[in-house]
């Protein structure tokens, strides 16, 4: 019998991570962090998988709402064995260790939780087993309830460097976990690459497929929309905020932008960018020959900007025009971008750009949807602040658009699809369309604690 039960992100995004359990062995899938929730509430509900066996653990990416509450899975089962790309790994290493100080910082007063630590973070890195994309190995120490091996092979994801989609093969069945997943080129990350076989279980990602999709709009056509609006604010004397995730999204507009500027699309305008992004970077330029991307012959390291955490961007910002990428890419409190964007709505010259997903209940949601003349409540803390400039999105997608999330379905042609990582409207329309496509499917909206069996 094979079992399925999400344990955190079925149906939104944060704290991703799902229970499998395979003929008695048992596997996790992913154990991340909710971004808005503090302490414990911000982890997924281990407590669901108390008394049963976790023997293997795979993360398929090292962005935090996957791979944050390792340390607390691995400190309850400390005998599970847990597997990545190599590529995940070395930021794993980034990532877990820039996490400590923002766990400290999100506990309660009453939270129990007990923040882990650098030497624990060192421990856990180090016991990770790493494998190549498309490289097929086997599970040891299996249950001896199960009959014959667990063959698993990483697919690269195209979502950002060593993102893995993850298929596991037991008998004659085969189950696709995609991660999050990109079948479109990026700047730098290439599409996905998917089995090439028929897939018994399907458990996809479903993050854009609430969202229309607008053909015209690809990142070679958003490059120059982006390009003509940060000529227009930067002739104008103004500057230019883009939110971004330190991991990925970084990357990406920063290389976006170094092409731009190379190409003559727009002036060499003053770039701020850093923290743990620069170290991020490194990992991408080191292993540029190592996965599918563009650009090899240009390393993000040697693209010039001023690190914005040790100089005052917003002291500079009323000199000058600049064009500041500052993380967190929803704006969430306490992170550069938050700080930022408080002091930049202020300036009707200025201009906030809009690349990637923003959560309803955050800070950047609230600026995405706002007007010119609207205030915003950042927290109850604060005053509210007028919205005096420029804000516009844009789309860069790092997550596959909706309809090459059936394209997915139609290629793997599952018998049953588990959707996850996705809002209640996203999960409604892509069940409801891989069902009228496939109607001979059974297709999950996976909630968590509660299991499907199949």
């Amino acid at each position: 019998m094979i079992k399925f039960l999400p344990i955190g992100g079925a149906d939104e995004i944060g704290a991703n991570s799902y229970y499998l359990n395979i003929f008695g062995t048992g596997i996790v899938l992913d154990c991340g962090i909710h971004p808005r929730k503090i302490g414990t509430d911000s982890l997924p509900n281990f407590d669901l998988i108390d008394e049963l066996p976790v023997d293997f653990v795979f993360i398929s990416h090292a962005h935090q709402d996957h791979i944050g509450s390792l340390p607390y899975l691995i400190k309850k089962f400390p005998h599970a064995v847990v597997y990545s790309t190599w590529q995940t790994k070395e930021i794993a290493e980034l990532t877990l260790h820039n996490s400590v100080k923002i766990m400290k910082e999100r506990m309660s007063d009453t939270d129990q939780l007990i923040p882990y630590t650098h030497d624990e973070i060192d421990l856990l890195v180090q016991s990770i087993r790493p494998f190549d994309y498309n490289e097929t190995f086997s599970l040891r120490g299996l249950r001896h309830e199960i009959d014959g091996a667990i063959k698993v092979t990483f697919f690269d994801a195209g979502h950002i460097l060593g993102s893995a989609g993850i298929l596991l093969e037991h008998q004659d069945k085969k189950i696709f976990y995609t991660g999050d997943i990109n079948l479109s080129e990026q700047e730098i990350m290439n599409g996905a690459i998917l089995p090439k076989c028929k897939i018994d279980v399907l458990i996809t990602e479903s993050t854009y497929a609430g969202t229309a999709s607008q053909p015209n709009k690809t990142w070679k056509t958003e490059t120059k929309r982006l390009a003509s609006s940060i000529n227009k604010i930067v002739s104008n004397g103004g500057s230019v905020l883009i939110p971004v995730f330190a991991l990925g999204k970084t990357q990406e507009i920063l290389m976006t932008i170094h092409n731009m500027i190379q190409a003559g699309l727009i002036a060499d305008t003053p770039l701020f960018a850093g923290g743990i992004s620069k170290k991020i970077s490194r990992r991408y330029d080191y292993n540029k020959y190592k996965v599918k991307r563009n650009y090899v012959d240009t390393e993000l390291t040697d693209i010039p900007f001023t690190d914005l955490y040790e100089t005052d961007v917003l002291t500079e910002m009323r000199r000058k025009p600049v064009i500041a990428l500052a993380s967190s890419g929803m704006m969430l409190e306490r992170t550069m971008s938050f700080d930022l964007a408080r002091e930049w709505i202020r300036y009707k010259q200025n201009a906030i750009f809009i690349v990637g997903y923003m959560d309803p209940d955050t800070p950047g949601y609230k600026i995405e949807i706002a007007k010119q003349g609207d205030e915003i409540i950042f927290n109850e803390n604060l005053t509210p602040v007028k919205v005096n400039c420029t804000v516009k999105r844009f789309t860069f997608p790092s997550h596959t658009r909706r309809e090459e999330l059936l394209q997915i379905a139609a290629q793997l042609s599952p018998d049953r699809v588990i959707i996850v990582h996705g809002e209640n409207a996203s999960v409604d329309w892509l069940g409801m369309n891989i069902l009228s496509k496939h109607p001979s499917s059974k297709v999950h909206a996976a909630k968590v604690g509660k299991w499907i069996i199949f």
